[in-house]
């Protein structure tokens, strides 16, 4: 199973939210390339990187932050937060990111992944469905839309999607433990590998997602509140 350290960007610092509140925020670090150093120093293979400011905005506002992790760490990186054109997709490809990961659009307008699958191949494009109840959130959260995760993570896959970041809203930040069962059901019925996020809290979590042959997890808040070991954890659960 893949772990994916979080890297969550708010005005160029490392940050964590509750629920994806912004009121509701933890600043960590005023250096996100010196956390993303630290967690590859602590054995992590992938990084899951989240621009805050740009899935608001609706376009990038941290790419000077990111290039500067992208150069800082040789481990590959994957990004989230306000990619909504080819041209965005293009630049932060060309930055040093391996994987980018669509949302909002993903859900206003699905075709638009597949012909990034087409161009750029389905090793660098994600789709990230961020749900409550099922229901697919957009707009950096803010607005419930009226298409179930289940039937967009299908369309992804008819269109060439491998890779499916899925956040349970209601979970992330909370500590609360992930929503293994719905994480579980979307991998049985698509076949695709689903990379679960939200609510991861301790290692018995990472355990529970393990055993059920989920294919990765991001972990955010249990790092930094030290809740979560990287090295134990990448030893138990990637190299074995």
């Amino acid at each position: 199973m893949q772990l994916y350290p979080a890297i969550d960007m708010k005005d160029g610092k490392c940050v964590r939210l509750r629920q994806g509140a912004f009121q509701e925020m933890t600043v960590y670090s005023d250096a996100p390339e010196k956390v993303s150093a630290y967690w590859q120093e602590q054995g992590a293979s992938f990084l899951h990187l989240v621009d805050l400011d740009g899935a608001l905005a609706g376009h990038s506002v941290n790419a000077p932050v990111i290039e500067k992790i992208a150069k800082t760490v040789s481990v590959p990186i994957e990004l989230g937060g306000g990619i909504r054109t080819r041209e965005s997709v293009q630049k932060m490809l060309s930055l040093g990111v391996k994987r980018v990961i669509i949302g909002t659009k993903a859900v206003e307008r699905p075709e638009f992944l597949r012909e990034l699958v087409g161009e750029f191949g389905s090793d660098a494009i994600v789709a990230g469905i961020d749900a409550r109840n099922g229901w697919v959130a957009i707009q950096g959260w803010e607005e419930i839309s009226k298409i179930r995760a289940l039937d967009l993570s299908l369309q992804m896959k008819e269109f060439g999607i491998r890779h499916i970041v899925y956040t349970d809203i209601s979970r992330d930040g909370m500590l609360s433990g992930p929503n293994v069962e719905a994480t579980k059901a979307l991998t049985k019925e698509t076949g695709l590998d689903i990379i679960a996020s939200g609510g991861v809290s301790c290692i018995e979590d990472l355990e529970q997602l393990y055993r059920e042959d989920i294919c990765g997890a991001i972990i955010g808040k249990a790092l930094y509140e030290k809740r979560i070991d990287l090295k134990e954890a990448v030893v138990r659960f990637e190299h074995r």
